[in-house]
């Protein structure tokens, strides 16, 4: 066998290795994106479970905000029923908003706001809420990991032909986003 033969196989032995680690590697974050996410379906059940309970703690002092209740209803609903990452990232994000409505809607009942049962919930909703936050960080975090892989060089060469490419993060919808970056307003 000829030196040149010999390297020449020495190169593509190397090149195929060096595709079979980036494609390896590029697995591994994507695996660990989808487990954030499973992590946030764990939270997410926990909070769809509670919801039923606490609205109907809501509905015996404020059977008129009826509506509120509906929509909150319909979006742990529409939650339970996506399928897709994207899907259940935007139906998350509903129910939230609906969420944040009951929030606004309790403090003008301040019987409700001291009965134990509700303040129970609000606790354990509370507790979930933060527990959520979180594991969206986490998924973040992983989702950042996987599009920094695929869009440097050389996985960006390989990622498309393997089927990877950048993912959405968990973020504020765009509607909310003012809401959101607004200083809240304190007052005593």
């Amino acid at each position: 066998m000829s030196t040149g033969l010999i390297i020449l196989i020495a190169v593509v032995v190397v090149l195929v290795l060096m595709v079979i680690g980036i494609y390896n590697n590029l697995v591994s974050l994507r695996n660990n994106r989808e487990n954030a996410f499973a992590n946030i379906d764990v939270q997410l059940k926990q909070r769809y479970d509670l919801i039923p309970q606490l609205v109907a703690t809501v509905k015996g002092y404020a059977a008129h905000e009826k509506e509120l209740l509906e929509r909150i209803t319909q979006a742990r609903t529409a939650a339970m029923n996506a399928t897709s990452i994207n899907d259940k990232i935007e139906a998350d994000n509903a129910l939230s908003s609906a969420l944040a409505g009951l929030k606004v809607s309790v403090e003008a009942y301040p019987d409700l706001k001291a009965n134990q049962n509700f303040l129970q919930l609000q606790n354990e909703v509370s507790d979930i809420e933060n527990k959520l936050a979180a594991t969206r960080r986490f998924f973040n975090s992983a989702t950042k990991e996987l599009n920094s892989a695929v869009q440097r060089f050389p996985a960006v060469i390989f990622a498309g032909m393997f089927g990877f490419h950048r993912e959405p993060m968990f973020e504020v919808p765009k509607e909310e986003r003012a809401q959101v970056e607004k200083a809240p307003e304190i007052s005593f």
